[in-house]
């Protein structure tokens, strides 16, 4: 029994980083991780302000740093006594990118490499990576999905600074202290403490339970999608598994069966909102186009979706519907 108990008091002792962790995915991780018992500090910058964790500030075994990844002092005063990391802060998608790639170049690389570094020196056991399936770029076989041994083929800056990143951490000497694993998230969609309309499944059904006309463009071309609550999910279970099953790895984040083209995430959305009104562009030419598996993180870690895009879908008409977001178009609800 004292065993039991001391191990108890082990676990919930553990200290947590959390990057980002006010962001869209990362005010998710950093509850989960809270209703699990684990002391979590997060680091953000609050480029989109801190509402999605203010309530959190009630909260005993949370606490909040404002800093840059980028500053060394900030990240040296962060990794104060913390036993693992969940890197989440960055400049998120290609439009933000695109808009501002020194600081995206930066933060997104320069950041990660620079939070590694002082991780490991300061004795850090684990360290994980959210990093993407835009990394695949457009799959060489359209028969045939994607896996973790895959070629990557970035189009994007954003892509680029997550294989470079994928690429330095992976690098690493296995007898570092700090085990680096990489998760590969799908497009991510779904209801968070800091919505967010840019992201083509919330978009879709935004625009449709609006009443909207909806115009497609590439209606044909892959993407795989997870709902922002599995893929934070899946950060915890990598902190959670035993370290010689997630070091030094990579895991694809979803679900094989969630693969989408555009005009099925739409024939999902009809089936909610029957009198949407569809335009479809022909548009022959995507440089992304990718299907992919995920049969590696169910076989090694078990682990399984919660929601679907059909929940995601229902999910925004219903906060809609009831008035729960007074302004859907509201920029802030935009990363760019």
């Amino acid at each position: 029994m004292p065993i039991v108990l001391r191990d108890i008091i082990c676990f919930m002792s553990k200290k947590i980083l959390v990057t980002g962790g006010a962001g869209y995915i990362g005010s998710v991780v950093t509850r989960q991780l809270l209703e699990k018992g684990y002391q979590v500090r997060v680091l953000d910058s609050l480029m989109y302000g801190g509402e999605p964790i203010i309530d959190l500030m009630n909260y005993p075994n949370f606490e909040f740093i404002k800093g840059d990844i980028r500053n060394e002092a900030d990240v040296r005063k962060a990794m104060q006594g913390v036993d693992s990391v969940a890197h989440l802060a960055a400049i998120v998608g290609d439009p933000a990118c695109a808009k501002q790639p020194d600081l995206a170049r930066s933060t997104n690389f320069e950041g990660s490499k620079l939070l590694y570094t002082i991780a490991n020196e300061m004795g850090v056991s684990k360290f994980v990576f959210a990093s993407t399936c835009s990394n695949y770029g457009k799959m060489e076989d359209p028969d045939k999905y994607v896996d973790e041994d895959s070629k990557l083929a970035p189009v994007s800056l954003y892509a680029e600074t997550k294989v470079a990143t994928e690429q330095f951490l992976l690098s690493q000497p296995k007898t570092n202290k700090c085990k680096p694993t990489c998760l590969r998230f799908s497009t991510v969609y779904g209801l968070s403490l800091r919505p967010r309309f840019d992201l083509t499944v919330n978009e879709f059904a935004k625009e449709l339970a609006l009443g909207r006309e909806l115009v497609i463009f590439g209606e044909q071309f892959w993407r795989p999608y997870c709902h922002v609550y599995d893929l934070a999910r899946s950060v915890v279970s990598v902190i959670e598994a035993a370290e010689e099953i997630v070091a030094f790895d990579v895991f694809n984040v979803g679900d094989t069966s969630e693969n989408y083209q555009k005009k099925m995430i739409v024939d999902e959305v009809m089936k909610v909102l029957p009198e949407s009104r569809i335009q479809y562009v022909q548009k022959n030419e995507d440089p992304r186009d990718y299907r992919v598996s995920f049969e590696k993180i169910k076989n090694k870690l078990g682990f399984k979706l919660m929601f679907t895009v059909p929940d995601g879908i229902r999910q925004i008409k219903k906060v809609l519907d009831d008035g729960f977001i007074l302004n859907p178009d509201d920029p802030k609800y935009k990363n760019v």
